[in-house]
């Protein structure tokens, strides 16, 4: 979320909204935001997978997006799945803490090819993610 944060922050846009999981960080790093609350644990938890897969389905329908942004949170595939069936744009970015392996998220979004844009902080992240471009990090 801190890196969102510092990419956000330098968009010209006030037409946002957030996805996050309901957290003291997040609901105070986001108190004058407007947001929705994902379902946690969403990492190998095929319920909760599913109910974020709803979630999203509702929340893109209803806010429209021109894009989405991630950076690495496990609540990214079902978004980027129904984003993509909405032809909306899908800008993915992988943790720069996933270094010596991938990350689950980035090799679900890659695998399915669940982005328009998927960057790199990390120029070693590339032997994962080939098609990835490096952007440097943002931290």
């Amino acid at each position: 979320m801190y890196q969102l944060l510092q990419i956000i922050d330098n968009l010209k846009t006030n037409d946002k909204f957030w996805v996050v999981f309901n957290t003291v960080d997040a609901r105070s790093l986001l108190k004058d935001e407007r947001k929705y609350f994902g379902y946690y644990p969403e990492s190998r938890n095929i319920i909760n997978a599913l109910k974020n897969l709803l979630l999203a389905i509702k929340i893109l329908i209803k806010e429209r997006p021109d894009v989405i942004i991630s950076c690495g949170a496990g609540i990214a595939p079902p978004f980027f799945l129904i984003a993509k069936l909405m032809k909306t744009h899908m800008i993915y970015i992988e943790p720069l803490d996933f270094i010596e392996k991938p990350s689950l998220t980035g090799k679900i979004i890659d695998k399915f090819k669940l982005f328009d844009l998927f960057l790199i902080q990390n120029k070693k992240q590339k032997r994962f993610f080939p098609k990835a471009k490096y952007w440097g990090s943002i931290l």
